[in-house]
């Protein structure tokens, strides 16, 4: 793209090149001006370079063929191998005819585009890695005054500037070239500049001045300017609605919503842009042509978001793109929630086959769906927005991104809280409870799990009450007041029954079996725990069966029937690894192994150890029990 340090690496390159001797001949370089107005022609690059090669006045041919002769036989005489440059080229014709005709000498062309249509050698340049952005920046603090040791003193505040500059050599050197003008004020200041105004493309502009090395203004908007203007009207607007898609990077399919087009037009598009070096294709971790995403650097997207909300009718058309695309994410996430949550007997949801492939799509889609379920903030989107909250819960719950959750459920619940809708307000608030509880801020999900009861009890949603008082009842235990959290999952369960819900009465036993067991009254608890597991059974509640099976694994070891808490524990991380809940299975499995090791059976425990990295490894996380293997 535009700014990436084309022109710099070739005449690094060419520098080095020459050091080396490989081009005895030298180098001839043009400036092609692609992206100018008045790009230069074929017929007016080969006339500098016969004058480079010293034919100029009386010996320069009068006609444009008999210069190009010209030009091609003093190469084709040239004994020495000369290397030529023709930098910033936007069309194969400004260079096709001042190729050499000859395998002797090589050529170098830098541009914005890629010409796929040319058997040449390419190489995509990409943005630099952070620590190379922050070795730019402080080299170039350092030429101009090596006693600067602003980067030594602000290494967090440099790191932040490159990120905000988004890596882009043309953008970090203005920003080196700001912070030399202002010497005498510290690099946070520049770093809150742009984090004030929300666009670093203006801040960088309007602090710019001078020229670089090569004669070019230290400017950044006129680089992203001409490429855009460059594009043809179909891909210039799939830009500007790409800049507005929520997440880092964007699926083919949900581009396709935004641009209310086919997927397989937008494909076409998307490699259009490719191709100019505007969007790049990302390829997703299983490495098939079906996973490429599609990601717009930060700077190009403040580009174009400015663009849109500087043309009110490119804003209509904006917001009808965003509400397109939420409602892509919101059919598409319900569908793999129901997925999820599919039981034995009920409607199959849409699409998805079975959870892995809901897994899978939810995992692909994550950033764009948690930044789009954060739109709930714009009143224009919030009843879709809370709705798509609510979808990801379970998901979100089920992976251990508590973060994202607490995110989600409180933009929810703020939305909901404006709408006037009570109801959904009171999930909101019972899944903020859950994440909040998850992440050891017990007293806050206490208070949240409340707020959800009180306003079930006021909606009249006895089920939806059943719930709060559930996630109060773990919390309660969580925060030691046991007495209290038994009776508050007894009322769960009792609401659950009385509403015919043998999944979510069979779930409040569960827990309230734990409960009981932290009171010290395991045979109630193990007679809680087997009526709950054979209430799962029945239903076909697999997961619910896996937590079943796990507590009813704690109660036995507790009364020392070591072998069938083993086989309890082993059930439930069966079913939980066949449900894809692998944090899950990585716990029963660590409860296997501490079992083992109480009995002092070294061997088994081991190979637990490895089904549990295993486990935990394919949740993404890390062991954090001190419990180690004993070999004999």
């Amino acid at each position: 793209m535009g700014g990436i340090g084309k022109t710099a690496l070739a005449v690094e390159t060419a520098h080095r090149a020459c050091a080396e001797g490989w081009f005895p001949g030298g180098t001839l370089f043009v400036d092609l001006r692609g992206y100018d107005d008045n790009p230069v022609t074929a017929d007016q690059a080969v006339l500098a370079l016969l004058d480079a090669l010293g034919v100029r006045g009386p010996d320069l041919p009068p006609t444009a063929t008999g210069q190009y002769d010209t030009y091609r036989a003093l190469l084709a005489d040239r004994r020495d191998r000369t290397l030529l440059i023709l930098d910033n080229a936007s069309d194969p014709s400004q260079f096709l005819d001042l190729l050499p005709g000859t395998g002797h000498h090589r050529v170098l062309i830098t541009s914005r585009d890629r010409p796929d249509a040319l058997p040449v050698r390419l190489i995509d340049l990409e943005t630099l890695a952070p620590d190379d952005s922050v070795a730019l920046v402080t080299r170039a603090l350092h030429d101009s005054d090596d006693r600067d040791d602003r980067p030594a003193r602000e290494p967090e505040a440099l790191r932040e500037l490159a990120c905000l500059c988004g890596h882009l050599p043309l953008a970090l050197q203005i920003a080196a070239a700001m912070l030399r003008r202002r010497r005498h004020r510290d690099i946070a200041s520049l770093v809150a500049e742009i984090r004030k105004a929300g666009d670093a493309t203006a801040v960088l502009d309007n602090g710019s001045r001078g020229t670089d090395l090569y004669g070019r203004s230290l400017v950044l908007r006129p680089v992203l300017e001409t490429s855009y203007r460059r594009l043809p009207p179909d891909q210039g607007r799939l830009l500007r609605l790409l800049c507005l898609a929520p997440g880092g990077d964007t699926g083919t399919e949900a581009v396709a919503a935004l641009a209310e087009c086919d997927t397989e037009e937008a494909l076409t598009l998307l490699e259009d842009l490719a191709a100019t070096h505007l969007v790049t294709p990302v390829r997703g971790a299983d490495g098939q042509d079906s996973a490429v995403r599609w990601r717009v650097h930060d700077l190009v997207r403040a580009f174009g978001t400015g663009l849109v909300v500087a043309d009110a009718g490119l804003r209509e058309e904006g917001e009808a793109a965003r509400g397109r695309v939420l409602e892509f994410y919101c059919r598409w996430a319900k569908a793999a929630d129901e997925r999820l949550r599919w039981l034995p007997g009920s409607a199959e949801p849409e699409r998805f086959t079975d959870r892995a492939q809901a897994l899978t799509w939810l995992d692909g889609e994550r950033a764009g769906l948690v930044a789009a379920a954060q739109w709930a903030r714009d009143d224009r989107y919030a009843g879709t927005a809370v709705w798509l909250a609510e979808c990801l819960a379970r998901y979100l719950e089920w992976r251990r991104y508590f973060d994202d959750l607490i995110t989600v459920a409180r933009n929810a619940r703020d939305a909901a809280h404006r709408m006037g809708d009570r109801a959904r307000e009171a999930i909101a608030w019972g899944n903020l409870g859950h994440a909040l509880a998850a992440t050891g801020r017990t007293q806050e999900a206490i208070d949240a799990d409340i707020r959800a009861r009180d306003l079930c009890q006021y909606t009249g949603d006895r089920q939806c009450e059943a719930g709060a008082w559930n996630n109060l009842g773990l919390a309660l235990q969580e925060a030691g007041r046991i007495q209290e959290a038994i009776d508050a999952l007894g009322h769960a369960r009792d609401l659950y029954r009385a509403a015919e819900d043998r999944p979510g009465e069979a779930v409040a036993s569960t827990h309230l079996s734990l409960a009981l067991q932290d009171a010290g009254r395991i045979h109630e608890a193990i007679d809680t725990l087997t009526a709950a597991r054979d209430l799962c059974q029945t239903a076909g509640d697999l997961h619910a069966e896996a937590v079943a099976w796990n507590g009813l694994g704690n109660a036995l070891q507790k009364t020392g029937k070591t072998q069938a808490a083993i086989e309890a524990y082993s059930n439930a991380a069966d079913l939980f690894g066949e449900f894809g809940d692998w944090y899950r299975a990585g716990q029963a499995l660590l409860n296997v192994i501490l079992v083992h090791e109480a009995t002092h059976h070294p061997d088994p425990a081991c190979t637990c150890w490895v089904e549990a990295a295993v486990a935990f490894a394919r949740a993404d996380v890390l062991i954090s029990h001190r419990t180690r293997c004993r070999r004999p």
